[in-house]
């Protein structure tokens, strides 16, 4: 079965402020002790929202006023730090479907495509002045274009970046790599039966 083409997402904003935000701040590793990736939404970011005993610190990710947010928001190389795969799977699985950041580590920007989370790079400027509206307004309605690289929001359109290679694969709809291999399942096998050492 063909993946969605991932061409446009339109939602509601949240800013986690910050710049090297790092995937252990993003999901704490011992929450990653899980068989599957269900449930870790639940963690996300759960050091800077949670005290020790478990008590809810002031945080926007805490705040009801942005319970409906599926967008993220943030700062500079955001998700550096190790190349857990959980971070973006947190992401994902907290019900969020983009994140828009001035810069990203390499390997995690890699994991979110995979995942269908377009990776959105806009300037600091850019950002703060989303960040700024959508506080004032938690129900600002936020649409990314990913065909034509622009962000709309309360009457405003802005351009931004999304690079090149992740643009291609999300709007073709083949930014999991994974589910590609699976698909030509047929074609894998006829190339294995032409390989001497495949034989049994």
């Amino acid at each position: 079965m063909a993946l969605e083409k991932i061409t446009s997402i339109s939602g509601k904003g949240i800013y986690v402020h910050g710049d090297d935000i790092d995937t252990d701040r993003i999901i704490p590793a011992r929450f990653m002790k899980c068989v599957t990736f269900d449930g870790l939404g639940e963690y996300l970011f759960h050091d800077v929202r949670k005290d020790p005993e478990g008590n809810e610190k002031e945080h926007n990710l805490n705040d009801p006023r942005f319970s409906q947010a599926t967008l993220l928001l943030s700062g500079n190389n955001f998700g550096c730090g190790s190349s857990r795969e959980h971070a973006p799977q947190a992401i994902y699985r907290a019900g969020f479907r983009a994140v828009i950041a001035e810069g990203y580590a390499e390997i995690f920007f890699g994991n979110c495509t995979g995942l269908g989370i377009p990776c959105i790079q806009a300037t600091k400027e850019q950002i703060s002045e989303i960040a700024s509206t959508v506080e004032k307004d938690p129900n600002t309605e936020i649409e990314i274009s990913i065909e034509n690289s622009t962000v709309s929001y309360a009457g405003k359109t802005i351009s931004i970046q999304i690079r090149e290679g992740a643009k291609k694969n999300l709007v073709a709809g083949k930014w999991d790599p994974i589910a590609e291999l699976l698909e030509a399942g047929s074609q894998i096998d006829q190339v294995a039966g032409k390989l001497n050492y495949m034989k049994s």
